[in-house]
This record gives structure tokens, C-alpha cells and sequence, in this order.
């Protein structure tokens, strides 16, 4: 590993754990020749899951993208930031053992209204109003009225 601040090549790693639940390495090194000491992370590869979009596009599933949309339904709402966070991880791990390489959007949509559910129905009917395009006051009472019988 290189030195940022001189740039030479012999560093040694003084100190290694394991972070993110065994999932990555955190290590300490210094450089043998001016004596920085600086911090790298070691983590498998993983493999870019593609999703298709509505309209056919493909783009990489963005892990920000879904926590946005959370936060936004969320909104105003008690819903604790670790919680919204586990959603988040939860979807992710879940995609990420189907083996599959490409998901379609309307899954990871799913994935999300189920957990918001779980968590505040109110940010459920705002998240799955956005998601599904409701288009009039019909639809958003026959959604909260699917909510109520259950």
C-alpha cells in the first residue's frame, strides 16, 4: 500500500479488525519511511446488481436511492433513522442472495411498501402513492381501505 504522504511503497499494517459484522477488515499501517500512519479497508467484491427499471432502462441498484425514498415517506413521522437504516439492509441483503443479477424495480418497490407496512402505515400510503402514480382521492381510499380490513 502507498504512503499518501510521501509515496513510498513499504507500509506495514500495525493493527487489523474485522468491522461491518465480519463483512470487511479495518487496518492500521505505517509507512517504514516517514512513519505516517493512516487507515485502509479491505472488503469482498461484490457483484453490481442491475435493476430494470419501468420503462425497460437498466441502471446499478443505488442502496441511497431506496434510503431516499424512505426518508421521504418517513417524513414528519416517528420513525427512528435505524430503523428506516435496517430497512435498507434488510432489502439489500435480500437481493443480494437471490443470486440474480438483475431485479426488476417493481420487486425492490414491493420489498419496500411490505417493510413500511410493518413499520407506519401512514408512510406506507405516501411511499406507495408515489410508487404506484395514484392519480385521485379513489385510489388513495381504496389503498388505506386494503389496510384497514387487515
Amino acid at each position: 500500500m502507498k504512503c499518501s504522504v510521501c509515496g513510498d511503497r513499504n507500509t506495514k499494517v500495525i493493527d487489523s479488525r474485522p468491522i461491518d459484522e465480519d463483512r470487511a477488515v479495518r487496518r492500521r499501517r505505517v509507512c517504514e519511511q516517514c512513519g505516517h500512519r493512516f487507515t485502509t479497508y479491505e472488503k469482498q467484491e461484490e457483484v453490481v446488481l442491475m435493476v430494470i427499471k419501468k420503462d425497460g432502462s437498466r441502471e446499478a441498484f443505488d442502496r441511497n436511492k431506496v434510503l431516499n425514498g424512505i426518508i421521504k415517506a418517513c417524513e414528519k413521522r416517528k420513525v427512528e433513522r435505524s430503523k428506516m437504516d435496517a430497512i435498507v439492509d434488510n432489502i439489500e441483503r435480500g437481493l443480494a442472495n437471490t443470486m440474480t443479477k438483475e431485479i426488476e424495480s417493481t420487486f425492490i418497490g414491493e420489498l419496500i411498501m411490505e417493510a413500511l407496512k410493518e413499520i407506519d402505515e401512514v408512510a406506507y400510503v405516501r411511499f406507495a402513492s408515489v410508487y404506484r402514480q395514484f392519480t385521485d382521492v379513489e385510489t388513495f381510499i381504496s389503498e388505506i381501505n386494503k389496510l384497514l380490513e387487515k
